[in-house]
């Protein structure tokens, strides 16, 4: 019983964190750059990485299309001032949680000590360095979407985006890439749209 108790917790901890923040995002740029005399952009493809889903895709170029929108940046087909790269790569995680039941800490929890009468009794949590009684691994596969932006006339990476979450079945990854995707335009160094 206790085992499933350990379970269920287990899960619990890991859908919280998902439920909590979907997609973690960090965000780089260059300051010397005068990022108001961008009001274009396109698409470039890259070699790197993976490709995205049909599903991934839309949602990638729809939320870039309107979060560029409203900096006041609109998408060229040509004479962009802007180019637009991105590419995605995945990786093996491993997640490892780690508990400490009832009676660890308390009587009993160690060689020698008093004999454990039950949870509940004595038992004052885990002493630093004590050996966790239930131990469980998971993995999962964590997917990063990178978005640089580079200026069209001088060749130089100006801004770049870095989304990660978890990779799960297609409709729930396309929400992940368009999450990733606002919240890295959120972050666009762009003072006034215009």
């Amino acid at each position: 019983m206790l085992a499933l108790l350990q379970r269920f917790a287990l899960c619990a901890v890991i859908l919280g964190l998902a439920a909590c923040s979907a997609v973690t995002v960090t965000t780089d740029f260059d300051p010397s750059t005068s990022f108001n005399k961008y009001h274009t952009y396109a698409l470039k493809q890259t070699k790197e990485g993976l490709t995205l889903s049909p599903s991934s895709e839309t949602a990638f170029r729809d939320t870039l299309r309107n979060g560029l929108a409203a900096h006041g940046i609109r998408e060229a087909t040509d004479h962009a001032d802007l180019y637009v790269f991105h590419y995605v790569s995945t990786k093996e995680k491993t997640m490892i949680y780690q508990s400490y039941g009832p009676g660890y800490g308390g009587y009993g929890a160690w060689p020698g000590a008093a004999p454990n009468y039950g949870p509940g009794f004595g038992g004052y949590g885990a002493w630093p360095g004590a050996a966790p009684n239930y131990t469980d691994v998971s993995q999962y596969t964590e997917g990063t979407l990178v978005i640089d932006f580079v200026d069209a006339k001088t060749q130089k990476l100006v801004f770049r985006g870095i989304g990660k979450g978890i990779v799960s079945d297609p409709e729930t990854n396309a929400q992940h890439i368009s999450e990733a995707v606002q919240k890295i335009i959120l972050a666009f160094p762009r003072s006034n749209p215009q």
